[in-house]
């Protein structure tokens, strides 16, 4: 039986195509976005350029898009929990990715996940599909939307 901080996996089959599960909101303020450009070394100054930024559509900076994507990784641990007996949970990778819209510096986001299939593909190994979005508090348009594969691998008895 699951406790409350895990679930079955005949609780996450049940969660298929069901209620949204979502994360906390995060900033996605210029400290946030001038490390990543650290990290990945992409400096364009669209991102990291506040008074250059200021000239184009966008009238200021914004976040990369592979920021905003990293963040489903913190995302996902505020709105999934993990299946019971599972010795891990690999990113598996995307069947699709979106960028629909910037996000501006110090906008907050947060991600909303539905289980679209759970499907066993080896003995000990499932494969989940998630529909993600990533919500613009205030937007109307996501910043992005994915269809996300993890694979849960449980632990042999």
């Amino acid at each position: 039986m699951a406790d409350n901080k895990t679930i079955t996996l005949d609780q996450l089959k049940a969660q298929m195509d069901g209620t949204p599960r979502f994360s906390r909101w995060f900033v996605l303020d210029q400290n946030r976005i001038d490390k990543f450009a650290e990290v990945t070394e992409d400096w364009q100054f669209i991102h990291c350029e506040p008074e250059k930024a200021k000239e184009t559509p966008f009238g200021g900076t914004i976040a990369h898009g592979f920021l905003t994507l990293s963040m489903l990784s913190a995302m996902t641990y505020d709105a999934n929990l993990p299946v019971e007996g599972a010795a891990m949970g690999v990113n598996y990778g995307f069947n699709k990715i979106r960028f629909t819209s910037p996000v501006k510096e110090g906008m907050r986001v947060r991600g909303k996940f539905i289980t679209r299939n759970v499907e066993e593909k080896s003995p000990g190994n499932v494969l989940t599909t998630t529909g993600v979005t990533v919500e613009i508090e205030g937007e109307g348009r996501p910043a992005l939307t994915a269809e996300w594969l993890g694979l849960t691998v449980f632990a042999e008895k």
